[in-house]
């Protein structure tokens, strides 16, 4: 069964710790569609696998595409010089036409060596010889995409660790613009950080607007939320705006409106079911903060679920629209008043 992440975020903040007080396995298979798990561990081991003066001579990192499984295996079996031990990386793996070979290596490795197989947006074959023995030999890393109902939870994971807390606003505004690139939320919390006042112990989303650079006031999310309310005046301000920015592309509006109603379609469904739901039912079916419990309560009764079916047809058509079919002379502002006023009379 696959792991959830955040069984791969304790893993890799596991082998950081560990690689942080010096202690390694003798090879790591890091894998996966995320690759900022991958990245963070190769970087982590990197960092502390040798000192600054052992490098030079001990350290070796290559890429797949250059490199042959015969010649990464000859590396990893030479000893260190000077130095308890020594690395030898392969970056972009999935590029190596014989990279299922370095399963030989990997089934006695040796005790001096640290051996990284990073792959980029990429898996090994689980049915097959190297993953089965870097998984009893050493450490797999296997790190998936996240899903954007899994964002919320694990921005507020990451700003915990950074020992910050996030308000639900400004978690969902920062999703919104980074979509599940956990990388760009990386990158971009990095540079807010050092804006923020010292001793800052919370983010909100002012924070997130401020210093990310994102305009909450006309921005996909508080779209959605006009017009879960049916504010009618708000929502068409709204959707006039984000059109006519120059880096406004439909599909991706659609997307999340997409995302936003077939939440409220599964909410409505639950309430045919159950119309006192506990708060855990809410959140599962929901995926968000209970913060917007609120929110997706007077959606429901704005939307029920026939309306919702009425409003996600309407998404496909306009999905369509924005790929370039039958627009006419039509500008992707127009389209997007006309999408959020076919939505609000629904």
């Amino acid at each position: 069964m696959a792991k959830g992440f955040t069984e791969v975020d304790s893993l890799c903040r596991g082998i950081v710790k560990d690689a942080q007080n010096g202690i390694f396995k003798p090879v790591y298979l890091l894998m996966g569609e995320e690759p900022y798990y991958v990245d963070m561990v190769c970087e982590a081991i990197i960092e502390h696998c040798l000192d600054e003066s052992e490098r030079d001579f001990n350290q070796t990192v290559c890429y797949g595409a250059d490199v042959t499984a015969d010649s990464v295996i000859s590396a990893a079996r030479r000893y260190p010089m000077f130095a308890e031990r020594q690395l030898v990386v392969v970056k972009e793996a999935q590029m190596m036409k014989s990279l299922e070979e370095l399963a030989i290596y990997c089934q006695k490795p040796l005790e001096s060596t640290v051996l990284v197989i990073a792959m980029h947006g990429a898996g090994a074959d689980k049915r097959k010889s190297l993953y089965k023995t870097v998984s009893k030999m050493g450490v797999v890393v296997d790190s998936p995409v996240l899903r954007d109902y899994e964002m919320p939870k694990w921005i507020s994971m990451y700003y915990q660790s950074k020992g910050l807390a996030i308000a639900p606003d400004a978690s969902a505004l920062l999703g919104e613009y980074a979509g599940t690139d956990l990388n760009k939320i990386a990158i971009e919390t990095e540079k807010m950080l050092k804006n923020l006042p010292e001793g800052a112990v919370s983010v909100s989303a002012a924070d997130i607007e401020k210093n990310v650079g994102i305009s909450r006031q006309f921005s996909i999310f508080e779209l959605t939320r006009e017009l879960s309310m049916k504010n009618a005046a708000k929502a068409l301000r709204i959707a006039a705006y984000m059109g006519s920015s120059a880096k406004f592309a439909m599909p991706m509006a659609v997307s999340a409106l997409y995302t936003h109603f077939y939440r409220i379609l599964k909410y409505g469904a639950l309430l045919m079911k159950n119309p006192r739901p506990a708060n855990d039912q809410k959140a599962k079916v929901l995926g968000v903060n209970p913060y917007f419990f609120s929110e997706y309560d007077t959606a429901v009764r704005n939307y029920p679920v026939k309306k919702c079916m009425a409003v996600i047809a309407l998404l496909k058509e306009y999905d369509y629209k924005g790929k370039g079919g039958d627009v006419g002379e039509a500008t992707p502002a127009e389209l997007m008043i006309e999408l959020t006023a076919r939505i609000l009379n629904r």
